[in-house]
């Protein structure tokens, strides 16, 4: 599957996220607006997504731009962690999106004024091209400020939606439909062993099961415990390597929940 097209940026959008493979039981509701939303973006109110690591707000806001660019609408996803390093400049034209899509615009309290004054400049220019501007926060919006009054006050103006992360039988979830795209057989098992031992977002959980599927073609091996135990603790420069650096038996990340 080729990377949703979007407004030319250093960034590419994650094969996997989409409104598909995004988990919504728990929030089904705001998965269907947020689908509306993506379908028919043109003036409508900004949309706040706020929730801790583990929530899946890249995950939501990358499917948000995917399902906008299917319906045939230009998006900008801009993750301002990522860019931060870079000339706040790029922000400039983006406004040509119908869909704007601002992840950890928190990242953006921590940035140089230049940054933030271009987020209120970009933000005032959505807003007169009658784009719809989506961005996300780990912080509660009763505790977010960026620095610049004027900036608080229009992000004020967004609807507020809170995200939460997926619980054990979530990921499990995400996990096993993951393994079905990719033609695997996850046992429940090989699965618990896994959630067991791996940081606990979903975009980790999804590249350890990527590079587990390589090594099950390569073996001709089934998931067992056993199989991906040896993989996942296989010496570098041994096939499964790459596998083992990945952070399974290490200190957990937790960085994305249901695909972020």
């Amino acid at each position: 599957m080729n990377a949703p097209a979007q407004l030319a940026l250093p960034v590419r959008l994650r094969d996997h996220a989409t409104f598909d493979t995004f988990d919504a039981t728990a929030q089904p509701l705001l998965i269907a607006e947020l689908r509306v939303a993506a379908a028919r973006p043109h003036g409508r109110q900004p949309a706040w997504l706020w929730g801790p690591p583990g929530s899946g707000r890249s995950h939501l806001l990358q499917a948000v731009c995917a399902a906008a660019s299917e319906a045939g609408h230009t998006a900008a996803y801009l993750p301002l962690e990522q860019l931060a390093a870079l000339d706040p400049g790029l922000l400039e034209g983006q406004e040509r999106a119908a869909v704007i899509a601002l992840d950890d615009v928190d990242q953006e309290v921590t940035l140089a004024r230049r940054w933030r004054e271009a987020v209120f400049a970009l933000y005032n220019s959505v807003r007169d091209a009658g784009g719809w501007l989506v961005f996300t926060t780990a912080t509660a919006p009763s505790g977010f400020r960026s620095g610049l009054p004027d900036l608080d006050s229009r992000l004020a103006a967004a609807a507020v939606h809170r995200l939460t992360p997926l619980d054990e039988s979530g990921l499990r979830r995400a996990l096993a439909a993951r393994a079905g795209r990719l033609g695997l057989e996850l046992p429940e098992e090989t699965a618990r062993w896994l959630l067991a031992r791996a940081p606990r977002d979903a975009a980790s959980l999804f590249a350890l099961l990527d590079r587990l599927d390589v090594a099950a073609l390569q073996a001709q091996r089934r998931l067992t415990v056993p199989f991906v135990r040896a993989v996942l603790s296989a010496a570098p420069g041994e096939p499964g390597a790459a596998v083992a650096g990945a952070g399974v038996e290490g200190e957990r990340r937790d960085s994305g929940g249901a695909g972020s």
